[in-house]
């Protein structure tokens, strides 16, 4: 595994955008309309630039999988944090999808945590080589990273196919959000 740099940028917003394009929980927050996978592509510009500075992005050595990593304690409002903020309304939600996205946050926040954690906000595998245990090894590799620090992995997926693969990487659902899709939040702990 590796700390993606500035020209890794547009591999790792072509392999999530295309990776969560029918996902639910993105899908729930983006407007849908005929400029959708652009929208989605916003939304991964956005979580990139908050990871970059208050988390990490990661990609693994063969640059087939990748993952954006936020440690939420750490998260502070900035100028440019509110910036980013307004660029995903006007790029991704859409000012009509205002409300209801504070909505999902407000009810998201509810149900998380608040200890200092790593938090996954996104993992994915490039389409062309899922199912070959290349997202296994990034995520084995969070986890040692996560133990290091002496901290528990937090996620959320709306994907219940993804549900075994956390539960063998040692996951366990603590929680579920019901919106029109089911959000499931799970948790590592590494104490």
């Amino acid at each position: 595994m590796k700390k993606a740099t500035a020209a890794d940028r547009s591999l790792v917003i072509n392999m999530l955008t295309k990776c969560f394009n029918g996902n639910l929980s993105v899908n729930y927050i983006i407007k849908q309309d005929q400029h959708r996978v652009e929208r989605i592509r916003s939304l991964i510009e956005y979580s990139i630039d908050v990871c970059s500075r208050f988390g990490e992005v990661v990609l693994s050595d063969d640059n087939k999988s990748c993952a954006l990593i936020l440690y939420p304690h750490l998260k502070r409002n900035t100028v440019k944090s509110i910036l980013l903020d307004l660029k995903l309304i006007l790029y991704a939600i859409g000012l009509t999808g205002i409300v209801k996205t504070m909505k999902r946050e407000t009810l998201v926040k509810n149900l998380q945590h608040k200890q200092p954690m790593l938090y996954i906000w996104f993992i994915g595998v490039d389409t062309l080589h899922q199912h070959q245990g290349i997202g296994s090894s990034l995520l084995a590799e969070i986890i040692l990273k996560a133990e290091s620090k002496n901290l528990p992995i937090y996620l959320e997926t709306s994907t219940l196919e993804n549900l075994p693969w956390y539960r063998r990487m040692g996951f366990e659902v603590y929680d579920q959000l019901k919106l029109s899709y089911i959000l499931f939040f799970l948790k590592l702990d590494n104490k």
